[in-house]
């Protein structure tokens, strides 16, 4: 038997396993809610300003009936009616007219037997798609000699005819048929195996291997010059982008194949008219890696929340707003439905959603003026945010408390957007040129070689480069492979995306309205 001084001593024991365990249960509900609004919910990452939060709930929060019903006014107007959308999509597209007409036995009228004349048509569009035509080309270089030094003399001069150089020597490799293969991989996202059987339908027996040593080979001869241009430009600038994802290399020295390598990724700002974007394969995630590709920069770096970042000299990291936001959006879906409304992460959610509010008012502005505006007011609300979470009391290890603890560590950086008016509070510019490389790598799901990750990360530098600059990647693309291995000046530039070697027909069309806009900002 217990004596009674120790009852109350073992209840207090049972009272904090009780607190613990129900403590354990609500942080395990939390990653239920949690991982089942990420297999089953929206991924819709779109800030919020406070009055978008009662969307859904608008009747039910606006509702007073005692309100007399307002006096309706009765307005009538006229409108214009406008031009169709669809005549404005097709407008950058080439046209052909086919008239369809009767004969002349055929123009005579059924009733008086007169003669018919035209009174108006009919028109109706249609979309012809032209499929992929695959053909060989033999270039025939004719070889001259002249038939007086054959008799006359002892040396004879041959002469050719001019001809274009090959992408690559000794090959049946042309600038389109390397430009189709890379677009297919890496705008389509279609993998070498898929290639293979789509060119044995053509007719064409290519291997996977062939297509495989045509990218290195390209990427390595004529694409690495313009790379390691555009990589000296964008060191040049003084507001980067920089972000890394997964990618998994089978054959890699002194790595299992399941292990994983990494793409870095920087890019220029929304600051500069060129943009640049720029992959670089590397086996790890150490910080030594963007301190060799940076080591050149000075300036301002976008980030997350990566500390790998942090330890760069000579360069002022900017954190990521939208990064911290995800954590307290992650702590507002654990809450049950009921509870959401006056919760801690939905106020949290409200207050960052008050500062892009504000970004999205002044992003016509001036850097200098949108600078002035942000020290006024953004400032003082980012300041006052992270006052309240120094006051919030909630658990460590709850997903609001790690939401917390994580805004609170990453402070310093966050609040760094604050010093130039032409920084951005998140870093979803580079986010979104990630994607492309994060939808190709769900279809072919791993590099074989470091020679061909490395290859890849040239190649989606300069797809992605002239996407940003309104090029066609497939056009561009054959535009290098014909114009570089023929070029007889050694200078980059008017190879790049913006150079002016490259031909219109590299160029998306410019809709009317937008070219309308931007004649209206030149002037």
């Amino acid at each position: 038997m217990k004596s009674d001084e120790s009852w109350p001593e073992i209840v207090a024991q049972k009272d904090n396993r009780i607190a613990e365990l129900e403590a354990l249960v609500k942080y395990y509900e939390e990653q239920l809610r949690l991982a089942a609004h990420r297999q089953f919910g929206p991924s819709s990452e779109k800030g919020e300003v406070p009055e978008q939060l009662n969307l859904f709930n608008e009747a039910e929060v606006s509702a007073d009936l005692s309100q007399p019903e307002p006096e309706l006014e009765q307005i009538t107007y006229t409108r214009r009616k406008q031009k169709g959308k669809r005549e404005d999509d097709l407008s950058g597209l080439p046209a052909e007219t086919v008239v369809h007409t009767l004969s002349e036995e055929e123009r005579i009228c059924p009733e008086c037997d007169g003669p018919l004349h035209v009174m108006g048509r009919n028109i109706r569009r249609e979309l012809v798609i032209i499929p992929a035509q695959v053909k060989v080309v033999n270039h025939e270089q004719e070889v001259y000699a002249c038939r007086n030094c054959e008799q006359n003399n002892d040396h004879v001069p041959i002469v050719k005819a001019a001809m274009p150089e090959p992408v690559i020597r000794g090959s049946l490799a042309s600038p389109s048929a390397v430009a189709h293969v890379m677009t297919q991989k890496y705008v389509m996202c279609a993998p070498l195996y898929r290639q293979e059987q789509d060119w044995k339908r053509q007719g064409v027996v290519l291997s996977r291997q062939t297509m495989a040593n045509w990218v290195i080979r390209c990427a390595t001869d004529w694409l690495l010059p313009l790379y390691k241009r555009l990589q000296a430009i964008l060191l040049a600038c003084f507001i980067l982008h920089a972000d890394e994802t997964v990618v998994q290399v089978l054959h890699e020295p002194g790595k299992t194949p399941q292990s994983n390598s990494y793409m870095w990724l920087y890019r220029t700002s929304g600051d500069r008219d060129h943009h640049i974007i720029l992959f670089e394969y590397q086996p790890g995630r150490s910080s030594e890696h963007p301190k060799q590709f940076l080591a050149d920069f000075k300036g301002y770096l976008h980030t997350d929340g990566y500390a790998g970042y942090h330890t760069l000299t000579g360069v002022t990291v900017v954190g990521c707003w939208v990064h911290m936001r995800r954590k307290f959006e992650d702590a507002l879906k654990v809450i049950p439905p009921a509870e959401m409304p006056g919760s801690s992460a939905q106020e949290a959610i409200q207050r960052i959603g008050r500062l892009f509010h504000l970004e999205d008012l002044w992003k016509s502005l001036e850097p200098e003026e949108r600078y002035k505006r942000r020290l006024e007011v953004s400032k003082p609300l980012a300041e006052a945010f992270f006052a309240w979470l120094e006051t919030l009391r909630v658990l460590p290890k709850s997903v609001m408390g790690r939401a917390s603890h994580y805004a609170l560590d990453q402070r310093k950086w966050l609040m760094n957007v604050y010093l130039d008016g032409r920084l951005e509070l998140s870093n979803n510019r580079i986010e979104n040129s990630v994607r492309p490389f994060a939808l190709g790598r769900k279809n072919w799901l791993f590099c074989n070689t470091v020679n061909g990750a490395e290859s890849s990360a040239i190649v989606y530098s300069m797809i992605e480069t002239a996407k940003a600059n309104g090029l066609k990647p497939f056009e561009y693309l054959e535009f290098l492979f014909g114009a570089i291995p023929n070029a007889t000046t050694g200078g980059l530039d008017s190879f790049l995306p913006w150079g002016d070697a490259v031909p219109e027909r590299c160029r998306m069309p410019v809709k009317k309205e937008v070219a309308k806009n931007a004649g209206k900002k030149r002037n």
